[in-house]
């Protein structure tokens, strides 16, 4: 069975982090363990911060991977960018430019694209590598 890939396609400049908070809100209510891979410890912070913000009311239960070792009941959504999360996440949610090498260990993976030109042209080539592994590729224009 192959990776499920849902590139997410902003119309305009729209907000990547903000949707990515949308995303990972739904697929939390969902049952799913969402992993969050963003480019720099300045892009996990800023998440961080925004999962607490993004909407009135809203409650997402995350962390930032810190490096020490993981509980045996990790939390439903671990924000990180230069390490791998142990076993039992479900879903990534890429953020950064490049597609993190431990992907294939993911069922499904959530790709956010803008209209910016950097982000469009870093998504164009994620999903070319995508497409070249055999994942199932699916787009949503949001």
């Amino acid at each position: 069975m192959s990776t499920r890939v849902d590139f997410y396609i902003l119309e305009g400049n729209g907000n990547r982090e903000i949707t990515a908070c949308r995303l990972s809100e739904k697929a939390y209510k969902q049952g799913y363990k969402i992993y969050i891979h963003a480019d720099s410890q300045q892009h996990v912070r800023r998440l961080d911060e925004l999962l607490w913000t993004f909407r009135d009311g809203s409650f997402v239960p995350h962390e930032i991977l810190s490096g020490a070792p993981e509980s045996d009941n990790p939390v439903p959504i671990l924000i990180g960018c230069d390490t791998e999360p142990a076993q039992g996440y479900s879903m990534l949610l890429n953020l950064a430019s490049e597609i993190p090498a431990f992907y294939h260990r993911f069922e499904r993976i959530a790709d956010i694209v803008n209209q910016e030109e950097s982000i469009k042209t870093a998504g164009r080539k994620r999903f070319a590598a995508y497409r070249d592994q055999g994942c199932d590729l699916h787009h949503h224009t949001i």
